[in-house]
Formats: structure tokens, sequence, C-alpha cells
């Protein structure tokens, strides 16, 4: 027959029992946000996505001070390095790649390719992110009211939606580009050419946003939040701006991550035909253009800026891809 102090001994011996007098751990609550954390770092494809669009991004916006770091420069010529004798080819294998240029230089002109490769990255992102800044504006405002609203004004906003996706957004990209070649509204050269890629690429692209934010919009205003809010006399606006839009934070995100990389591939398409960023400013899609000429005879300077888009794209779909699934509550 056991005593009582020594059931209580034996009780505290067990695992996971709480010795008397000791008060019990606090449990602590997760946030939503430590929760998608926690989901998003078990996935190493979005993980890698993510550090290497954190790479490309800092390579963008340092891309001046780094030039001048390593002593690189985009526009300088080399032409003691091409082989006259074969046309203005590099010298040496896999297109003059040497210590000084790690890349190779482009035939003809001698340009070093790694640093027209970080100068053609910051152009590529501002694109891709100004055109995806503008596009997810005007897209979730529209969604959002269309959605909240219904009835006429859900009517004239689809309408608006389904004629914006009706046109050939690339023919009309190509005619504007080409015709604002000269200048408009006072810009002239690269900041001309930026601001109409940017204008262009967003502004024919928010009726995607607009379509994903009114669909969410329509489940959730009939929830108890909203009726909540309406109950207490918030008006339109305020539950609009102050109820709706912060519960659409996640699928506007992970939209914005997928669309960053389908913008980068529009404004390489537009600078490869020729009615994107025009020379002497670098950019991959006119780099791919010029190596039209030489990839039978020269192919390291076309997979060079090839393998640029290519992995930029890529990291952005994966980061999208993981960010997705970490902001979903019904995956594991």
């Amino acid at each position: 027959m056991t005593t009582p102090i020594e059931t209580t001994a034996a009780a505290a011996d067990e695992p996971g029992a709480q010795a008397p007098g000791v008060p019990a751990p606090r449990i602590e609550g997760r946030s939503l946000g430590r929760i998608a954390w926690t989901r998003f770092k078990r996935d190493k494809a979005a993980v890698a996505g993510g550090i290497v669009v954190i790479l490309l991004i800092l390579l963008a916006v340092l891309a001046k001070p780094i030039e001048s770091w390593f002593g690189l420069s985009p526009d300088a010529l080399h032409q003691d390095l091409l082989d006259a004798d074969l046309g203005g080819l590099p010298t040496g294998s896999f297109g003059g790649m040497s210590g000084s240029h790690l890349l190779g230089v482009d035939p003809l002109q001698g340009r070093d390719l790694l640093s027209r490769i970080i100068e053609g990255s910051w152009v590529s992102l501002l694109v891709a992110f100004g055109a995806t800044v503008l596009s997810n504006t005007i897209g979730t405002v529209l969604g959002v009211v269309a959605g909240y609203y219904g009835g006429w004004v859900d009517a004239v906003i689809s309408r608006v939606m389904d004629t914006f996706l009706a046109f050939p957004l690339l023919l009309f990209a190509i005619s504007i580009s080409a015709s604002l070649q000269g200048g408009a509204f006072g810009l002239h050269g690269l900041p001309l050419h930026l601001t109409v890629l940017i204008f262009v690429i967003g502004f024919f692209n928010w009726p995607y946003m607009g379509r994903i934010v009114r669909g969410q919009t329509l489940s959730l205003r009939e929830r108890e939040f909203v009726d909540a809010a309406r109950s207490l006399g918030a008006r339109g606006p305020f539950i609009l701006f102050k109820e709706l839009l912060p519960n659409l934070v996640g699928p506007i995100l992970v939209y914005s991550t997928l669309l960053i990389p389908t913008n980068i591939l529009f404004e390489a398409g537009l600078s490869f035909l020729g009615v994107g960023i025009q020379p002497p400013q670098a950019s991959w899609g006119g780099m791919l253009n010029d190596a039209i000429k030489y990839y039978q005879v020269d192919p390291e300077y076309m997979v060079v800026p090839g393998l640029a888009i290519f992995v930029t794209v890529l990291a952005f779909n994966l980061l999208g891809d993981g960010l997705r699934d970490a902001l979903d509550p019904r995956s594991n």
C-alpha cells in the first residue's frame, strides 16, 4: 500500500507530469504570419527561389556601384579581344571567357557580357515591378469594388475586363512602343522607353488581378466580420479598405510574385523585337536579338542572356508557388 507522499513522487516522475506548486507553462498561440513562415521554410525550392530573388534585386539596385567597384563598363569596347580574321569573333574559347571577362565579350564590339547582364538586370526588374504595381493597383481597386457592390457596378466593370482581355496585347504594345520612339510627353531616350513599357504592360494586364480580387471579394463580403461592420454603421469605403483589403493581401502577394516573371518575359520579348529598350542601353531581350546572327559560331553569346532570363523567371515562379502554399490555410 502506497502512501500519499509516494504517490505524489511517482506522479512527478512521470513524463509530462507537472510537479506540485509549479505553475503550468504558458501555451503561446501562433499568428497567421508565423504559421505561414513555418510552412514556407519547409519548402526548400521556394526558399532557394526567394534567396535568388533577393540576390537579383540587390544586383539590380547596386548595379552601378558594382560596376564601379569591379571596374566594369557595359559600353567599353575591347577590340583587342576580337579576331579580325574570324569576322570580329572573340578570341579564345567560350566567347572569350577569361579572368578579366568571366562571361566573355560580345562579337564585333568586344563589350563585357557580365557588365551588360548586370546593367540589363535593373532594366528588367524595374519594368516588371513597375508594371506589376500599376496593374495590381488598378485591378485591386476595381475588383474589390465590383465584388462588393455587385449589380450594375459589377456588370460594367466585368465587361470592361472582358474588353481589355480581348485586346491583342502584343500587337498593341508593339504599335504603341514603335509610334513613341521619337519622344512623347516631354520624355526622350531611356526614360521614355521605360515609361512606355511600364504603362503598356501594366495598364493592359490589370484585368487578371481584377478577376482574382473580384472572386475573393464575392466570398468575403458574406462573412461575419463584414456583417458586423455594417451593423456598427460602417459605410462602403470603410468596409472596402479597412475590412476587405487586409484579407486580400495574401492572394495579391502570391499573384504579384507570379506576375513579375510574366512581365519580365514580356519586356524581354518587346526588346527582342526591337520596340522595347533601345541601344546603347543593355537589355536581356536586346542581347538575345543581337546574338541571333552568331548563335552558330558563338553560342555562348546567346546562352548568357537566355540563362539570365531563365534563372530569374524560375526563381520568381518558385517563390510564388511557395508563398501560395504557405498562405493557403487548407495546406498541411
